[in-house]
């Protein structure tokens, strides 16, 4: 008798705490696994709600999320399509120097400005060359957009990430 009530006494208690155990657990619409490999594997999962940014002197890595590089592309006329081919922004993200780089086939007359989050102009040049520059040192740490334009119609609008 003494046996029965200990033994019913653990069966209560072990599953009291099982039952209370969590496992990592988050709602996704979708997920799947891409490359599985020796060396690991990656998997995806759309909807995760949690992520973690580890940050090293080469680089950073954003685990559990999607980083796109440009935002949307507006083709107006159709002398833009094959200078948007080429059009190439880097390094993104940046610290310092922000690179425009293309082949302006049609010798279009472009324009770019760099636009904070709520839509102020923060710096813009007029007709830039193949390869242009642009100093990105002194604005702090946040999200811009650059916009490049030829005669006020928008060619391309990239999302710019400063360190």
């Amino acid at each position: 008798m003494k046996t029965n009530k200990l033994l019913f006494f653990l069966t209560i208690v072990s599953y009291l705490g099982i039952s209370s155990v969590f496992a990592q657990s988050s709602i996704n619409a979708s997920g799947g696994d891409i490359l599985t490999g020796s060396n690991g594997s990656i998997s995806y999962s759309v909807g995760q709600a949690v992520y973690t940014t580890n940050t090293g002197t080469t680089g950073s890595v954003a685990q559990g999320v999607q980083q796109p590089y440009e935002i949307s592309e507006i083709l107006s006329s159709i002398d833009y399509s094959e200078l948007v081919k080429d059009l190439k922004i880097f390094p993104n993200p940046s610290t310092d120097v922000l690179t425009v780089n293309m082949y302006n086939t049609n010798d279009l007359q472009l324009d770019y400005q760099i636009v904070d989050i709520n839509g102020k102009v923060l710096k813009a040049e007029q007709n830039i060359q193949d390869e242009t520059n642009i100093n990105v040192s002194t604005f702090p740490s946040a999200i811009y957009f650059l916009k490049i334009t030829n005669q006020s119609k928008e060619v391309k609008t990239f999302k710019i990430i400063k360190k």
